[in-house]
């Protein structure tokens, strides 16, 4: 709900009656705060109000849904006895409705909701390897992984080409090492069983084109609401390092792409990060920097960053020094370190003469929470003892059927929906867009060998642009959702010399990426792979199914000096 253009979204009380209302200002939203408080103590009630108070006022919102309750906000409350005892006590009858309002739904594993992807090349090395859980010397390892790529023009677009890309740095070690250091065949082969252990539980499915835009965060619907983006993460919080990963990529990625604002009015999304301690839990220092680096510096492109989780003691120092809104719900304090993390939560509000703030925060009920906001002048108010606002949406969950009509509704679905394989790495590593356009190849033996590998070529494809009659922020023109984002510019030249000629599409993408030199390498892995796939049948038929992989490695080695030989002619 709003007051006077302010997030309405509690009120003052001592436990037997309500008085003033305690609104949070928009034009200090982008002051960051948090949301802190034991498992079944309101938060997500608190989350929830607040997200609609910022979507009635035309901000968009990002949330994740953690238990899949918040996708309830799409459709309106349910009247009740209880709910019409609640609206009376806080004297909200007249200005309050049940309704719903507008989402977009997505979910990293495309089953209930728009498909969310990046690109491994987007996401970056240092949080793709703590995806993998990778120690201080293999993050090393995979900046170096990512540097070859970068140097060489190939874009790492999923998890196939990050695997080719370590493979074949690892196979190139010696030529690479005056450049690049020492790359060690087992480190490659351990990062590459983490990949595969990743695939293996279906994270494979978030990495892949089109990649979110950003930009399509920020959509208003034709009523001036802001869009509220909800991420389903019911089956993504089982994999904390993913989720804390992907969190951070979207500030990430929403620090680089936002101009600086100052302080605008009104923030131009509000970014509630729910279970927040996953993200701080066992990160490097590296990382830790970085996290402090974007909530310092986010605030001046018109972000707010909302932390929700159990303890206050889950944020670091740092950064629980740029949260200027506070709410926090009951907490409990059986042993030492909860003990301390209380005393921390209440040092962090101004006294209140009118209760003991560290007293009242162990004995608050569900609904209820101690809270400070900033004032006017940007400084924080006193500790109030404060009880949230019902929500004007449902507070559990939706049916499947209501959110297939949230997902369908969504302007962006059709955008995202279906997954493209572009020519990436992993074609040019293999030579498998120009092994399928190429029609034979023939060998100084006089063997010829064709497509053996009855996969077709990936061809680039163009995203439809589509029209949506929703507004960015508080920009009066109608927007397009943002197109797929362009790639590379190495990238875009390979996959159109592969339309383009389709017989020497092998030499030629390699040539423009890696030069005479690569063209010769790419032919030898090209061969490697077609006499690795020989090498294990025969290996196969003769010694059974330990003799494929005998047979695979003699055939790969057969094969790249056969194509090599081929190549220098």
């Amino acid at each position: 709900m709003t007051e006077n253009g302010m997030i309405w979204f509690a009120r003052k009380g001592d436990g037997e009656t309500l008085a003033d209302a305690i609104c949070m200002r928009p034009d200090k939203a982008n002051r960051h705060g948090f949301i802190c408080g034991a498992t079944g103590t309101g938060k997500s009630v608190t989350l929830k109000v607040l997200a609609e108070g910022f979507s009635e006022i035309g901000v968009p919102v990002f949330m994740s849904d953690v238990k899949g309750d918040m996708a309830g906000i799409a459709v309106p409350g349910e009247d009740s006895e209880s709910m019409q005892k609640r609206i009376d006590r806080f004297g909200i009858r007249d200005s309050f409705t049940y309704r719903g309002f507008p989402v977009s739904v997505f979910d990293i594993y495309a089953q209930k909701g728009t498909p969310l992807r990046t690109t491994v090349s987007e996401m970056g090395p240092q949080l793709f390897s703590q995806v993998l859980d990778l120690n201080d010397t293999q993050t090393e390892l995979m900046q170096v992984i990512f540097k070859i790529a970068d140097d060489l023009g190939l874009m790492l677009t999923d998890t196939k080409d990050m695997k080719a890309m370590i493979q074949y740095a690892a196979d190139h070690s010696d030529e690479y090492k005056m450049d690049y250091g020492n790359i060690p065949q087992q480190s490659a082969a351990t990062i590459i069983r983490a990949i595969v252990a990743m695939e293996a539980e279906g994270a494979d499915m978030f990495f892949g084109e089109p990649a979110i835009d950003i930009r399509d965060f920020f959509l208003t619907a034709p009523d001036g609401r802001g869009i509220i983006n909800i991420l389903d993460a019911e089956t993504l919080i089982n994999r904390p390092r993913l989720y804390s990963a992907f969190m951070l990529y979207l500030l990430s990625e929403l620090f680089e792409v936002l101009p600086e604002v100052g302080d605008p009015e009104k923030p131009k999304i509000v970014f509630f990060f729910d279970e927040a301690h996953l993200l701080f839990k066992n990160a490097s220092k590296s990382l830790l920097e970085k996290i402090e680096q974007v909530v310092k510096l986010i605030r001046s492109k018109g972000v707010s960053v909302f932390f929700v989780t159990q303890s206050p003691g889950d944020i670091p120092g740092a950064v629980m020094s740029q949260l200027g809104n506070k709410i926090e719900h009951g907490l409990h304090a059986y042993t030492p370190a909860e003990q301390k993390a209380l005393n921390a939560a209440a040092d962090a509000f101004r006294v209140n003469p009118a209760f003991d703030t560290k007293e009242l925060m162990q004995n608050l009920g569900t609904g209820e929470a101690v809270v400070s906001v900033l004032d006017e002048k940007g400084a924080p108010t006193m500790a109030e003892h404060a009880f949230v606002l019902p929500p004007e949406s449902r507070m559990g969950a939706i049916t499947d059927e209501e959110r297939q009509a949230a997902v369908d509704n969504s302007p962006l679905n059709s955008k995202y929906l279906e997954m493209v394989d572009n020519v990436s790495a992993y074609e040019v590593i293999t030579g498998r867009a120009a092994q399928q356009a190429a029609e034979t190849v023939t060998a100084p033996d006089g063997q010829v060998y064709g497509n053996t590998s009855g996969i077709p070529a990936a061809q680039p494809q163009e995203q439809p642009e589509i029209s949506i009659d929703y507004e960015v922020g508080s920009d009066e023109e109608p927007v397009q959702a943002a197109p797929a984002k362009k790639k590379t510019k190495a990238k875009t030249k390979a996959a159109a010399q592969t339309e383009e000629d389709g017989g020497s599409a092998i030499g030629d993408v390699a040539d423009n990426l890696l030069g005479r030199s690569g063209t010769r390498q790419v032919i030898r892995s090209t061969g490697g792979t077609i006499g690795r796939e020989i090498g294990k049948s025969i290996g196969e038929a003769v010694l059974g199914k330990k003799g494929r992989t005998i047979g695979g490695n003699i055939g790969s080695s057969i094969g790249r000096n056969l194509f090599g030989t081929l190549s220098k002619r």
